[in-house]
């Protein structure tokens, strides 16, 4: 049973998850979003439907503290804590999966989910402008900020980037192991060249796993932020309106 640590901090407590097509990381949050005990981390299962899933999150949360309510930043498209797409898992066995009120029973705690690159968004915005956050992992991940507020269901690492491929498809992490990586950095450059001159954005995040692999000089508006930062967003899904999530 979770719980079996003692937290420091102010309540209530946030068990906040980050969903990853190759691993599952997650800590628990006090009230000002700081992490009471250091995360931890366990391999994504594949295959992966609802039910492994859930068993692999009950199982994550085992030794972390006892927490109050829980967040969520799945790799794919949510709504009002269903799964509408999985394209790591498996989209078919996932749309419209009750995520949400699946681990609400399973936990006997309320649970918020958002898409994972909003998520990690929402912890390293400046809330000024025009914000893009990119999650390059085993998938590329977007997310868009105005005046820091999120814009949602834009689904940009779908969209074509180069010769009818995805970005998913053009920079993820199958492309990264099968071209090396001095070409996968030469498309990841061209990729971000593109959502510049697309979106035109104030500051740009990059983040995910893969974000240390980059080696070429980034532009001046861009920063690469710490892979913790997927976590630390699961406060602001109970900072913000339920009407925005």
């Amino acid at each position: 049973m979770a719980g079996k640590q003692k937290q420091n901090g102010l309540k209530p407590y946030t068990l906040s998850i980050d969903i990853g097509g190759t691993g599952l990381k997650a800590s628990v949050l006090d009230a000002k979003g700081k992490m009471v005990v250091d995360r931890v981390r366990v391999d994504t299962p594949y295959p992966c439907p609802p039910q492994v899933m859930v068993e692999a999150l009950a199982g994550l949360a085992e030794p972390l503290p006892a927490f109050d309510r829980v967040s969520i930043g799945f790799p794919g498209v949510v709504r009002e804590g269903r799964v509408i797409t999985a394209p790591h898992f498996g989209n078919d066995v996932w749309r419209n999966f009750p995520l949400a009120k699946t681990l609400e029973r399973r936990w006997g705690k309320p649970v918020r989910i958002l898409n994972d690159a909003d998520m990690q968004g929402t912890a390293v915005i400046g809330g000024k402008g025009l914000e893009l956050v990119v999650t390059l992992g085993t998938g590329v991940g977007t997310a868009l900020f105005r005046n820091g507020e999120l814009m949602q269901r834009m689904e940009l690492a779908q969209h074509p980037a180069w010769d009818n491929k995805t970005y998913n498809e053009y920079i993820g992490d199958k492309v990264l192991k099968k071209k090396g990586k001095k070409k996968w950095n030469k498309r990841v450059k061209h990729a971000l060249e593109l959502l510049n001159t697309l979106l035109n954005p104030d500051k740009v995040y990059i983040g995910g796993g893969n974000a240390r692999m980059i080696e070429f000089k980034l532009a001046k508006n861009t920063k690469i932020v710490s892979n913790d930062a997927g976590i630390l967003g699961g406060i602001t899904l109970w900072s913000q309106a339920e009407k925005s999530l």
